[in-house]
């Protein structure tokens, strides 16, 4: 019954403050617009200089094949070589196209193509070598210039998101980004707060138990938290245009869960600090550097090398971006994905103890 009053007070001091409600409530809606629309994990329109010295009739298609995929878009040639676009940053590759392109290859003769690609961004690289050799190879099998016939032919389909829609892989992961970092932040702060007033040597003084008083404010924030999901959600699903597809039990679970990990871990950042701005700080550098960089949010987690991708084992975000792509790209069921609920349980049932602890440690020896 004291939880429950706890929480009841917590929700109470929360409303009546007009700043918190604000951070609450607005700044999640704004980061929901800032990383659907500003997070873009496919290169598009990489500038390629092109300079063709053949001006024949496959030369001009050759290149009209290369800028029509949409990843490269033309870029004006400055210089006298094919250095030149790429040293003033007019273009991020070069392609040279000799005299008698066009001749050669309706001779069935080799007629070699220059591309020089600036690498320093290696992912523009990557993405402009693969298109050029893909393209050329288009090109060379709808004008029947191929050599040699290939004997093997590759069906590809794709699934689960068949047209490519970046917002169905990035909408889903900022969700879990979001409503990890915000209801964290806030019983962070609602935990700096007391102890920064001094309000908690209150509560030290009353006969309310170290774990009633962490579950009492663990259950308040949760539901906060629950309203900040709604919200985002809501956003996410009127301007992104992601539907849940998956098994909404398991969704469910895996919020619930993963929510009272964030506000569980708020509250155990906020027993450790003495202020509120030590308190964000904290939060920012371990709460929101690791979920946005270790929960395979922007990367796969394969690519997370040794020894942080054990960190990102126990990161509950992890889990959550997991979860939130399931149930609004691929439409797993509930036994393929039943794991992740769990797994986000025991991070809040550890949370609930550590901060149990360290609360029960501030009581005996009177908020040292």
């Amino acid at each position: 019954m004291r939880i429950f009053s706890q929480a009841a007070k917590e929700i109470a001091q929360f409303r009546r403050d007009k700043l918190t409600l604000a951070l609450a409530f607005l700044l999640p809606s704004v980061a929901v617009l800032l990383y659907g629309y500003a997070t873009r994990l496919e290169s598009k329109d990489i500038p390629v200089a092109v300079r063709n010295y053949d001006n024949g009739a496959l030369s001009r298609e050759y290149i009209d094949t290369i800028f029509a995929n949409g990843q490269l878009t033309p870029a004006r040639w400055v210089g006298k070589s094919a250095m030149g676009p790429l040293d003033l940053g007019e273009a991020k590759a070069t392609i040279t196209i000799p005299a008698e392109f066009s001749r050669k290859l309706k001779r069935g003769e080799i007629s070699p193509v220059q591309v020089i690609i600036d690498a320093t961004d290696v992912n523009n690289a990557r993405v402009i070598k693969n298109s050029v050799i893909a393209t050329t190879g288009y090109f060379l099998r709808s004008h029947n210039l191929m050599q040699v016939k290939n004997l093997v032919s590759a069906q590809v389909r794709l699934w689960f998101n068949p047209g490519r829609e970046e917002s169905l892989y990035v909408a889903p992961g900022a969700t879990a980004v979001i409503l990890w970092i915000f209801p964290c932040l806030l019983s962070a702060l609602a935990m700096a707060r007391e102890k920064e007033q001094g309000t908690i040597l209150q509560l030290y003084a009353s006969s309310i138990s170290s774990f009633e008083l962490v579950a009492g404010k663990t259950m308040a924030y949760t539901v906060i938290a629950f309203v900040q999901a709604i919200i985002v959600l809501a956003i996410a699903m009127i301007l992104f245009g992601i539907r849940l597809v998956g098994d909404p039990i398991i969704y469910l679970l895996s919020l619930t869960t993963f929510l009272a990990s964030s506000v569980l871990f708020g509250i155990f950042v906020g027993t450790r600090a003495n202020t509120q701005s030590a308190a964000v700080q904290m939060v920012a550098t371990t709460g929101f550097t690791t979920a946005l960089l270790l929960s395979g949010f922007l990367y796969p987690l394969r690519n997370i090398t040794y020894p942080l991708s054990l960190i990102s084992n126990i990161l509950p975000a992890r889990y959550f971006v997991e979860a939130s792509r399931n149930a609004f790209v691929r439409g797993s069921d509930f036994s393929s994905q039943v794991q992740l609920p769990l797994a986000l349980a025991l991070c809040a049932l550890i949370l609930l103890i550590g901060a149990s602890r360290i609360m029960r440690k501030m009581q005996l020896s009177g908020g040292g």
